[in-house]
């Protein structure tokens, strides 16, 4: 058996008297899952129950940072049996946070990774230093020529990135062919138009059949991203289906990721890149969620941090974004950001194509700096 080793990090919280028989409970929860005593096999004992490495105090408060190593063999250098290890009987525990991994090369190589990261979508873009903007078709509901009216829009207008809203799926009032067909033939019509290589990125959903029929109308109709929800597909099928099957750069969106106590640096910025996203999308601070500026700056550094061959790929802060606050976005985030906005600028009106104009031009004249590599 490999008895190569990798290490996780937790944040427990409970009284310090009771720290290491927690952390032991934690290890043994994350590995072999029975009481140790009752096995009698001393390779099992030795290279697949897992062991405490450290435990330190969190001075924040009546909480302790746990560092466990962790088996590789019994990941099965798979994503979700990977994710099953690192926490998946402990995601029941609520006093108990995944912080951290430190994933070995073995680990990562097995992992797919990004298709282009975010140098790839600049060079599919045309765009290659400025900070690239991004927006919704909204609502869910609308009939599929208004969404490939609105995608029109946008992309004459100089939208980069046009992405169904993640609410879409396959619903009879706008099915996924149909609407996929009409919106990729509005944004061509407009790239036709304006010199632009504008991309529109449709949501993919469903079971193992509806993404395969899914991947076949991404191939026929041309497609050159889509959007996907790796926390609803299940990470493999996420794997699966969009890295290998469809085969072109992934917006990640974190719907149903905070259903689970991960830290969102780790699991939207580290691991969804290395599940095969191509950007992540996640709530900024300020919008419509509660993450706070630093949370928000570390998920965007660890989405621009190289881990092993997996590169860089880009972060996208949204959620109830306005034009008002570009400039301060970009001095965030820098330039290797996209700027996702919806809702303000759908709710202009009649005024909407002035409003999309007004923060594509306030995009492309901040020069913030160049943050991390793409």
């Amino acid at each position: 058996m490999n008895a190569e080793r990798f290490r996780a990090h937790y944040r427990i919280r409970c009284p310090a008297d009771q720290v290491d028989q927690r952390a032991a409970a934690l290890a043994v929860e994350q590995s072999v899952e029975m009481p140790p005593t009752a096995i009698r096999d001393a390779v099992v004992l030795r290279d697949v129950l897992a062991t405490v490495a450290t435990i330190e105090s969190d001075p924040a408060g009546d909480s302790h940072r746990v560092v466990l190593s962790l088996s590789v063999a019994a990941t099965g250098l798979e994503a979700g049996q990977l994710l099953n290890m690192l926490f998946g009987n402990s995601s029941l525990h609520d006093e108990v946070t995944l912080l951290d991994v430190e994933l070995p090369p073995s680990i990562c190589d097995a992992l797919p990774g990004p298709v282009a990261g975010a140098a790839g979508i600049r060079e599919r873009l045309g765009v290659p230093d400025r900070a690239l903007t991004c927006s919704a078709l909204k609502p869910i509901g609308s009939p599929p020529e208004a969404l490939a009216d609105l995608a029109y829009a946008f992309a004459v207008a100089g939208i980069d990135l046009i992405k169904d809203d993640h609410g879409l799926a396959d619903q009879p009032f706008a099915p996924f062919a149909e609407r996929v067909a009409l919106v990729q033939r509005a944004v061509a019509r407009a790239n036709r138009e304006t010199g632009r290589r504008a991309i529109y990125a449709p949501c993919i959903s469903g079971g193992p059949t509806r993404l395969a029929e899914q991947a076949r109308v991404v191939h026929d109709e041309g497609v050159q991203m889509v959007l996907a929800c790796p926390m609803l597909l299940g990470v493999p099928s996420f794997i699966d289906a969009v890295r290998l099957a469809m085969g072109v750069p992934v917006l990640a969106h974190p719907a149903f990721a905070g259903a689970a106590r991960i830290a969102p640096a780790l699991l939207l910025g580290r691991l969804f890149r290395a599940f095969g996203a191509d950007a992540t999308i996640f709530p900024n601070h300020g919008g419509r969620f509660s993450y706070d500026r630093e949370t928000c700056l570390a998920i965007a550094a660890a989405a621009r941090t190289t881990q092993g061959t997996h590169r860089a790929i880009l972060p996208i802060p949204a959620g109830g974004m306005r034009v008002e606050r570009v400039e301060e976005i970009v001095a965030d985030y820098g330039r290797d950001v996209v700027l996702l906005i919806g809702g303000n600028l759908l709710e202009a009106g009649d005024a909407m194509s002035e409003r999309i104009e007004q923060f594509v031009a306030r995009v492309e004249a901040c020069t913030g700096p160049q943050a991390g590599s793409s």
